[in-house]
């Protein structure tokens, strides 16, 4: 008998049941549709099913706001039969320059505009991208209601809300919050204390992990403190033949919340990689020693 952590299983994720780990189109936008193509049918033969994008995604590109989107809706306009096999979540209210609006008449008008772009009637997920402070929670509550009851989006999530902001909304809702999306990493410890993986639990809520390593800094460690962590996840990729990357998504999926990192990377043979994360299993000792090496201090 071991004490390693439970191995990460499948999730149920608006009404699908999921492999825990997603692909994030960030930085999708601003090249071919055939190039785009290869980096979706990797991310299938991985076994990825959820793929997760966003309207602003693509807005510091030649295409400028929307352009991820649009490109994923020219690949899907091309070869229909992809759009079955897919999770489909994106996210709006973000506006540069404003930067938030969730009001009746642009949250409308957003998820009108993302389903046209990505030549589909409906995604599986829609996320309120960030909170808008201006914004009664009752009226994103009904803009949401009204989109769900059309069939335009099924379930409902939030991305970088906090608990309490959550809990507003789903006090208007008549359907639970299906998610949250938030930044976690062996960096960014937050929903750890925050009261977002303590929510997630208690509500049932998937969580979505944005930037699992570290915006990249895991990737090429710039200090003493990210060296230090990156040491500890190679003992444990070079224990199992995986990349550092790996052993780092397995040390997210690892905690009970059971978080899905979004894999960034476009790099095809990277996306290949993505099963290797199902390797690694940590102990409880091997876990708590990355969190309290990111943490600078030794828990109580």
């Amino acid at each position: 008998m071991t004490d390693h952590l439970p191995a990460p299983a499948k999730v149920i994720l608006a009404g699908h049941e999921i492999l825990p780990i997603a692909w994030g189109m960030w930085r999708f936008a601003g090249t071919d549709v055939a190039t785009a193509r290869a980096r979706i049918d990797a991310a299938f033969e991985a076994g990825v099913t959820l793929f997760d994008t966003a309207d602003i995604y693509g807005a510091d590109t030649p295409g400028g706001f929307g352009s991820a989107e649009a490109l994923l809706g020219e690949v899907l306009a091309e070869a229909p039969g992809l759009r079955g096999r897919m999770v489909l979540a994106t996210k709006g209210g973000i506006i540069p320059g404003v930067p938030y609006d969730s009001s009746a008449p642009y949250l409308a008008s957003a998820i009108d505009n993302s389903l046209r772009r990505l030549h589909t009637d409906h995604v599986e997920l829609w996320q309120v991208h960030r909170p808008d402070l201006l914004t009664h929670p009752q009226e994103v509550a009904r803009t949401l209601e009204e989109a769900h009851c059309a069939g335009k989006i099924g379930a409902i999530g939030v991305s970088n809300f906090t608990a309490a902001q959550t809990a507003a909304l789903a006090k208007f809702l008549p359907v639970p919050v299906a998610s949250h999306q938030s930044e976690f990493s062996p960096l960014h410890l937050a929903p750890l204390f925050d009261g977002i993986f303590d929510q997630s639990m208690a509500e049932g809520m998937a969580f979505l992990a944005w930037s699992p390593l570290g915006g990249g800094r895991l990737g090429d460690p710039a200090d003493k403190r990210t060296w230090a962590i990156a040491g500890l996840l190679d003992a444990k990729a070079a224990d199992y033949g995986v990349s550092r990357a790996a052993a780092t998504y397995s040390w997210v999926m690892a905690h009970p919340a059971r978080p899905i990192p979004i894999v960034g990377t476009q790099n095809v043979d990277r996306i290949r990689e993505i099963p290797q994360a199902f390797a690694p299993r940590w102990t409880r000792a091997e876990w708590y020693a990355v969190l309290q090496l990111s943490m600078g201090e030794k828990l109580p």
